[in-house]
């Protein structure tokens, strides 16, 4: 028999019995068009760092901050008007002269241009030609083409959430990168134009696509069950799997854990969940959902009216936070319970009131699977949950 719980304890699980937060107004953020711009990089110091600085002398230090002296940039390829295109690469200029670009990593500012009237997020980076590169390896009289991609849409905020996306979008440019003219037409140029379609927008294609069965798609990111996709084109394809992705704690919880996870769910009599995109609204088999992915589908579905990719974004990481805040509450609670049979009922409570208690335990269960006592814990509670769910 569990005991009462007392009324001065209930408000330590009230943050859970709502949707965390899900439904909280936010104001829209203007996008509007977006822009690119494709710069060549050259260093023009190169024969001067190699003739005076390989022992450690001043110029090595010098040549740590590049002055604008030290690099040209041409530009190979932009839909910004003129004016804006200048006061864009003036800007990279003095990013570049303060050494803030490093090769291959993304920085994401704020930069106010003539066009659009207003300042805009702009994501920018350096990098190599990789196959190139790798010559440039081999022999050391050759140095790999260098160069800065910029992308710019929406605000600075919002281009951050996706800078993990944008410079994975950039890897194909590294590789494929080829300035022949055609290449340039046929391959280049589209490629940068649809930035924003590909990079940014797959979440937002995802929700406007499953309304109220993306429920069970959150679902499946959050428990770690396979997603297979039949019957839909490549972009959709990829979409639904990039959306679980991000969707899933993949970082956020211990490496370890995770594999376990995947592990477990393959094991148990869980199969994949089946997504059939053979129709005009996807069927899904094998799916499940739990309240606590209700309530956050019904905060996508209210952000679809206005349609901004960039909310979309925030209300996915705002979903990951709250699934991770449960966990660590729901581990407090299991430290306790070790050693008072009263936090065993708080966690009981817990469980019953987040709406996520089938996969918090899931989870917990793994990460606590080499500790006996908190093990013991974990198994009273599965034994609860299922009286409870019988009853």
């Amino acid at each position: 028999m569990l005991p009462a719980l007392p009324e001065g304890d209930e408000r330590e699980l009230e943050s859970s019995e709502e949707g965390g937060g899900a439904g909280e107004e936010r104001r829209p953020e203007r996008h509007g068009s977006t822009y690119h711009s494709l710069y060549g990089y050259r260093s023009c110091r190169s024969s001067q760092q190699g003739a005076g600085s390989g022992d450690g002398s001043p110029s090595t230090a010098a040549a740590e901050t590049p002055s604008s002296e030290d690099f040209s940039l041409t530009l190979l390829d932009t839909n910004l008007p003129a004016e804006a295109e200048t006061e864009l690469c003036s800007f990279i200029s003095k990013r570049l002269t303060k050494g803030a670009l490093f090769d291959g990593m993304g920085n994401v500012a704020s930069v106010g241009l003539s066009i659009p009237e207003y300042k805009v997020g702009c994501y920018y980076c350096r990098f190599q030609h990789e196959n190139l590169l790798e010559m440039a390896t081999l022999e050391s009289d050759i140095s790999a083409p260098e160069y800065v991609v910029c992308f710019l849409g929406g605000s600075e905020k919002g281009l951050e959430l996706f800078r993990l996306e944008l410079d994975k979008y950039i890897q194909s440019l590294k590789i494929n990168l080829d300035l022949a003219q055609k290449t340039l037409e046929t391959y280049v140029n589209p490629y940068l134009r649809s930035w924003f379609e590909n990079a940014i927008c797959p979440i937002q294609r995802v929700v406007q696509l499953f309304h109220e069965k993306l429920a069970f798609l959150l679902h499946a990111a959050l428990s770690y069950t396979p997603v297979e996709v039949k019957n839909a084109d490549e972009r959709t394809e990829k979409d639904i799997s990039r959306f679980v992705a991000a969707a899933s704690l993949q970082g956020l919880v211990q490496e370890g854990t995770m594999t376990s996870l995947c592990i477990a769910m393959t094991e148990e009599q869980h199969k994949s969940m089946v997504v059939d995109c053979s129709g005009p609204q996807p069927q899904l088999h094998n799916a499940g959902s739990n309240r606590f992915c209700e309530d956050w589908m019904h905060a996508f579905v209210n952000g679809a009216e206005g349609g901004n990719p960039f909310l979309f974004r925030q209300i996915l990481e705002n979903f990951k936070l709250k699934a991770i805040q449960d966990i660590n509450n729901l581990k407090r609670f299991i430290r306790q319970a070790e050693m008072n049979h009263y936090a065993l009922f708080k966690c009981y409570m817990f469980l019953k009131n987040c709406g996520s208690g089938d996969i918090l335990l899931k989870i917990v269960k793994v990460e606590h699977a080499e500790m006996p006592e908190a093990r013991n814990v974990v198994t009273v509670l599965e034994e609860f949950m299922r009286e409870t769910s019988v009853a």
